[in-house]
């Protein structure tokens, strides 16, 4: 993992910046906050944060699990609320040197958004949850036919992990984008949503080549059925030609609120805890 640490700089802008820069890197988390300025308002600047931060717990994770067999340190994790138990996950034995270094690449680029986010917080940080590995991909690959999956076992099933968590994270980076207001913070939101985009194009792109598109097909329409939303759509067209990048019709990507995004992660519409959070998330906002 060769990836660059957080700059100190932008941490600074995050803890000198108000509601509108905390939003950006709830945004840059890949995670997204309400796009409404109302909802906004009754959600102060640390909450944001926090909420952010513990998604990017989830998707740290799953990457550095996968890409060296440990878990996040504890310097990385701790902080207020329940204390953290991570179930599952382990190092994936890959037969490809161009997947392995797939997943190196994203787990340091999952770790620094962790590290970025930590780093603005103080005494208000949240400690990473409880979260599952396990479990959640066994229900999840039940409702797309793959039985008892493991996204830790092979090359393919990282990808499909991975094709999990992804268009989320861009989805989300869309619909907190009307909160932004300072420019250095957008700036900084701006990179940091190339790089999530990067990522989904990535396993997208790798999924397509490996003919897994009925998968992801399968699993798009889980997601647009929690969300409750057209907003989803797998790397094979109708055609069964390639759709690497998820865009609307007019090129532009989707767009998802916090509700809708913790619908996915929690497995089920409206509910405060499930699947990949047994107990929820910490923090104010769940």
């Amino acid at each position: 993992m060769s990836h660059q640490q957080p700059d100190p700089a932008r941490r600074r802008i995050l803890q000198k910046s108000g509601i509108g820069a905390l939003a950006v890197t709830a945004l840059a988390a890949g995670m997204g906050v309400q796009s409404s300025p109302a909802e906004a308002q009754g959600v102060n600047d640390a909450a944001i944060l926090n909420f952010a931060l513990n998604l990017e717990y989830l998707e740290a994770e799953f990457y550095v699990r996968a890409a060296t067999g440990n878990g996040l340190a504890a310097a990385d994790t701790s902080g207020n609320g329940f204390a953290n138990n991570v179930v599952g996950g382990s190092k994936v034995p890959f037969t490809s040197s161009a997947v392995a270094q797939y997943a190196a690449e994203i787990a340091q680029d999952e770790l620094n958004h962790v590290r970025l986010l930590r780093g603005g917080l103080g005494s208000s940080l949240v400690g990473e949850p409880a979260i599952d590995l396990n479990q959640s991909f066994i229900t999840l690959g039940n409702l797309v036919g793959l039985p008892n999956f493991n996204p830790f076992t092979s090359d393919l099933n990282f990808l499909i992990g991975a094709y999990i968590f992804e268009d989320v994270g861009v989805t989300a980076y869309h619909g907190g984008s009307g909160l932004i207001s300072n420019k250095q913070i957008l700036s900084i939101a701006a990179g940091i949503l190339a790089v999530e985009a990067y990522h989904a194009a990535e396993v997208r792109l790798q999924l397509f080549q490996a003919g897994a598109g009925t998968t992801t097909n399968n699993i798009s329409t889980v997601r647009k059925t929690l969300s409750g939303a057209n907003d989803d759509a797998g790397v094979l067209n109708a055609d069964g030609t390639a759709n690497i990048v998820l865009a609307d019709s007019n090129g532009v990507a989707f767009t998802r609120s916090p509700r809708q995004v913790l619908n996915i992660v929690y497995g089920a519409p409206n509910v405060s805890k499930g699947l990949f959070f047994p107990n929820g998330l910490n923090g104010a906002v769940k």
